[in-house]
């Protein structure tokens, strides 16, 4: 019986690798480029990584600085990293972008809409997304600078 609970617990999530990633559009709340929002189908034809973070999530804190490391180099060969907080506050989010120098653009998901459209559980979660708009990967916990820049080569455009 225990092993049918874990097991079901274990796999909540709905959308998984080889899964179209749902359409939605966000709020930026960093000023990096000239978009006031994202729309995730207007990145069709370019790779994703899709993350969910909070300011307040130490794990997440900790896997920002090689998002923004990674950034420059994988932005320039055809990837998107968007960062969507689940922050309550822009003024805290604005904080933390300034504290850690990110210029990759974060989005807002002020009520929790996208969360729930992408199933998502504990953060960071991050979903990295090809070029053809389906999941390539799911990564539930912190990323690794690894880690991070091998799913980013796997979702580099052809």
């Amino acid at each position: 019986m225990f092993a049918i609970v874990s097991n079901s617990k274990a796999d909540n999530s709905i959308y998984r690798a080889g899964d179209t990633a749902p359409d939605f559009q966000l709020k930026q709340v960093s000023h990096n480029n000239n978009l006031e929002s994202v729309q995730l189908s207007d990145l069709k034809g370019k790779g994703v990584m899709l993350n969910f973070w909070g300011t307040w999530c130490k794990p997440c804190e900790a896997e920002m600085p090689y998002m923004e490391t990674l950034y420059p180099k994988y932005h320039d060969k055809g990837i998107e990293i968007l960062a969507v907080s689940l922050d309550n506050t822009e003024l805290v989010i604005n904080r933390f972008i300034d504290k850690h120098d990110l210029t990759f653009p974060v989005l807002h998901d002020t009520t929790g809409e996208i969360r729930d459209l992408y199933k998502v559980g504990p953060i960071p979660s991050t979903f990295f997304i090809g070029p053809d708009g389906k999941i390539k990967e799911v990564v539930n916990g912190a990323l690794t600078l690894e880690k991070l820049e091998r799913s980013l080569q796997n979702i580099l455009p052809e």
